[in-house]
């Protein structure tokens, strides 16, 4: 049986997500006494992630993922839109650093927009395209391991080192 592809949200749907970001960030206006300057929105996340807050070069943004809004639209009103301004907002307030992304501060904004804290979402993704990796085999003292590309090119760059977590040892590529 072969999966219908999902199409991304029309213009008109995201013209409501853009809306309610702001509405989200207004309300949070309200009750912290001050404005909050408007924010970048794109539609340009893959996979499985809804949304994501982040700065990047001094620029904030929210991102959202145009095929899982487009299949569960409504949920991702109420419960990614104000998790991903609520992360926007615990920054401007606390700064990134001094807070943990899913702490007490960021839960009692989301409680301020009545929404669930909850951090991840489960959603069927029939239908909707994600990221293949390619995987390579890694091997330590007690066991092979399968590690991402995006892993191994770390590797490869001597960017970063994996360690096994039962016997400690550093991973190297199987040959």
């Amino acid at each position: 049986m072969e999966m219908t592809a999902i199409e991304p949200v029309s213009g008109h749907q995201k013209g409501k997500v853009v809306e309610c970001t702001r509405e989200y960030i207004d309300q949070a206006g309200s009750l912290f006494g001050r404005s909050f300057d408007p924010i970048e929105i794109t539609f340009d996340i893959r996979g499985k992630t809804a949304g994501m807050y982040r700065v990047a070069n001094g620029k904030r943004l929210i991102r959202y993922n145009p095929f899982l809004f487009a299949k569960y639209f409504e949920d991702n009103l109420a419960n990614t839109v104000p998790h991903e301004v609520a992360h926007y907002i615990t920054d401007v307030l606390f700064g990134l650093k001094k807070i943990r992304p899913h702490g007490a501060e960021w839960k009692n904004i989301m409680a301020c927009f009545g929404a669930e804290p909850t951090r991840t979402c489960t959603y069927n993704m029939d239908g909707i395209p994600t990221r293949q990796f390619r995987i390579f085999s890694y091997k330590c003292e007690c066991s092979v391991h399968q590690l991402t590309s995006r892993r191994h090119n770390q590797i490869q760059l001597r960017r970063k080192t994996y360690i096994c977590r039962k016997c400690r040892q550093s991973l190297s590529p199987e040959n």
